[in-house]
């Protein structure tokens, strides 16, 4: 299998990723209920293949508070450990099976810090 190296390999990932959440009924609520992304899909999908070429690939582009989204839906319904896990899951997986090499590596290893920094900002937050 061939390594993540354009945009296109990204969509592919966050395509399937998306796939395999809205399919699961664990989290697929916080994408159609909580805050609805059905009608937008495609834009979201973009927006997050944006994210992953500007930190793996180096291309720029995004300008969106990661953080701040993530906490504003949590104001909305809680995003738990077992959310984030369950993400971990699904987002590894896609890539799993559709790639490999180094740059797949390291997404894996930034979405493991990105869920570990989005809880504890959470967790902050709902110290307040």
């Amino acid at each position: 299998m061939n390594d993540v190296q354009t945009q296109d390999d990204l969509y592919i990932i966050v395509d399937e990723f998306y796939k395999k959440l809205l399919a699961d009924e664990r989290i697929s609520y916080i994408f159609t209920e909580v805050l609805p992304i059905h009608l937008k899909l495609e834009e979201h999908l973009q927006m997050l293949v944006k994210f992953w070429s500007q930190s793996i690939l180096g291309t720029g582009g995004y300008f969106n508070n990661l953080t701040q989204i993530h906490l504003d839906v949590d104001l909305k319904s809680h995003l738990s450990k077992e959310l984030f896990d369950i993400w971990l899951h699904h987002f590894e997986t896609s890539i799993d099976e559709n790639f490999s090499g180094i740059n797949c590596e390291r997404m894996k290893n930034m979405s493991h810090n990105l869920s570990t920094i989005m809880q504890i900002k959470i967790a902050q937050q709902s110290a307040k």
